[in-house]
């Protein structure tokens, strides 16, 4: 029977090398779960999981609902080591092992903001989320932009960021109902930012009815 009075959302990180996923799952945990350092090569090769719980998140029917956060760190691509077929093969074993029955919510596309959207390269993470999510993609998949903070220094906004974007990336957000959030590592209160990101995602997951896709 579901637990009213608890949620779980269970999130997959996909994007190129160095774009910064590891550190954006574990600011999503609000823990230090994936391994994550600047290296001139790939630093993730393998899947993993990291899971966190937050109390009294948000209010449902009077009672405080419980968070049950679950995000997949996968290997980016391209990779130093690893061949495309390689990558997908092990994100596939991955979602089915840990969101086989239960589902995926939403797969985030983790993106810098500072490095332009362009080029063969910058499309084959999502490629890899087409090839494993099917036909329905288009509904599972928002963008994260990570190191938001090099827009604020640049002397950008959000909105002027998003406007001045490259015609490949407004192509995407086009294709994913402008599902995307901004990301900040500095100058920022890392737990305020948390919840702000959490909530928006939870609004896109609303958004889709709470679907999920499953794998078997």
């Amino acid at each position: 029977m579901t637990d009213p009075n608890r949620m779980v959302i269970n999130l997959a990180l996909f994007g190129m090398t160095q774009s910064g996923k590891s550190s954006a799952g574990n600011i999503l945990l609000g823990s230090t779960d994936f391994h994550s350092s600047f290296a001139p090569c790939s630093v993730t090769e393998d899947c993993s999981l990291g899971r966190s719980c937050y109390n009294s998140f948000m209010r449902r029917a009077g009672q405080e609902v419980l968070l049950q956060v679950r995000v997949l760190d996968t290997p980016g691509y391209p990779h130093s080591r690893l061949r495309k077929k390689h990558v997908e093969q092990e994100i596939r074993e991955a979602l089915a092992h840990h969101f086989g029955q239960e589902g995926l919510h939403l797969a985030l596309l983790v993106q810098r903001a500072d490095v332009p959207f362009c080029g063969q390269e910058a499309t084959y993470p999502v490629q890899i989320i087409q090839e494993l999510l099917g036909h329905a993609w288009k509904n599972y998949t928002a963008i994260l932009f990570t190191h938001a903070e090099k827009i604020e220094e640049a002397g950008f906004n959000e909105d002027k960021y998003l406007l001045e974007a490259s015609d490949t990336l407004l192509t995407l957000l086009n294709s994913i109902q402008h599902k995307y959030v901004f990301q900040y590592k500095t100058g920022k209160l890392l737990k305020e930012q948390r919840m702000k990101i959490l909530e928006k995602i939870i609004e896109f997951i609303k958004e889709n009815c709470f679907q999920v896709i499953t794998f078997k």
